[in-house]
């Protein structure tokens, strides 16, 4: 497994990552999965050399961290590397956020809040500390808590030994830069596929500049850059409002997908193994969060990290992207 260095910490991250918001179940993935599965895909990612888990407590209010937690009793703790996040809440006040279900979940990055959450999220996970602790969303008003404050918090709890690193999902450049003005920002967790390139204007060069790592989720569009999704699909649970799911956009991507064919072949790859390998491709400080929810699916996975593509078959698939934005 290819892996890089996290920031100024001690602390190695495998290029590819097992993101579980999936496996955390519950009304936006239409219920909840076979527990036994779920630990048995933590378990396949660890054998796979797969070191980092990513979870958070709005997976499923908590359910997501329990499952993670469960399973790393089966795993050697000293060679995983765990992640969670802060500042999306359920049980006390917030700015609105969304609604699951029907449970309000709110943003709240405040002082007393993050240390409540970091110790709930240590009782789930069933671990002393916490690897890289990150900011799920960015604090608005109008319980708006200033980057300055929350970075005091957050190195507290560095202090304290309760975290080893501290992230940041779902951030602009502005916020990037007001979070390395009160200590060290190690990784940024930002969404990126072959189909929404956004971060590659501005936050992607930012953070190669400082040597932040990014970390990708929802790499595969949520499942449409599988290759497994039929024309007659309909969308529902957390699908149902993406762009890329309504119904003309995504027969245009199934289009596309038909059209990488025969680079699968040239490649011995998937579909999917040729939307992550297009990724990783792009720079050598990003990590890739896949969210497999059977071992198989982690198996083949990882397969994307042997790829090579050449220079003129990723611009070849890039241009292909492209062009579904002018459609």
């Amino acid at each position: 497994m290819n892996m890089i260095p996290l920031g100024s910490t001690d602390i190695k991250l495998s290029r590819m990552g097992l993101g579980t918001w999936a496996i955390g179940g519950g009304p936006a993935w239409n219920g909840d999965l076979d527990l036994q599965i779920c630990i048995d895909t933590i378990v396949e990612a660890h054998r796979c050399g797969i070191n980092l888990i990513d979870t958070a407590p709005g997976y499923n209010f908590g359910n997501s961290e329990t499952i993670v937690g469960q399973a790393l009793k089966q795993l050697p703790r000293d060679e995983m590397v765990v992640e969670t996040k802060c500042g999306i809440v359920w049980e006390r006040e917030g700015s609105l956020f969304n609604k699951v279900g029907d449970r309000q979940l709110y943003k709240n990055l405040s002082a007393d809040s993050v240390r409540e959450e970091v110790e709930t999220s240590l009782q789930r996970l069933n671990i002393d500390c916490i690897d890289i602790y990150m900011t799920h969303w960015q604090s608005v008003p109008p319980f708006f808590t200033p980057i300055s404050e929350t970075m005091e918090t957050l190195n507290a709890l560095k202090a304290e030994g309760k975290i080893r690193a501290i992230g940041a999902a779902n951030v602009d450049a502005s916020h990037i830069r007001e979070y390395l003005k009160h200590g060290e920002l190690d990784i940024v967790q930002a969404k990126y596929s072959i189909l929404d390139r956004a971060l590659e204007s501005d936050l992607l060069p930012l953070c190669r500049e400082h040597g932040i790592v990014v970390q990708v989720y929802s790499p595969l569009e949520q499942g449409l850059l599988t290759g497994t999704i039929a024309r007659d699909y309909v969308p529902g649970g957390a699908r149902a409002n993406k762009v890329w799911f309504q119904r003309d956009n995504m027969l245009r991507v199934i289009d596309m997908l038909e059209q990488w064919r025969p680079l699968c072949d040239k490649y011995r790859t998937t579909v999917p193994g040729l939307a992550l390998a297009w990724i990783l491709k792009q720079s050598d400080l990003i990590s890739i969060l896949s969210g497999a929810t059977a071992p198989e699916q982690v198996r083949e996975n990882v397969q994307a990290l042997s790829i090579a593509l050449t220079d003129e078959d990723a611009l070849m698939m890039r241009r292909m992207a492209e062009a579904l934005d002018h459609v």
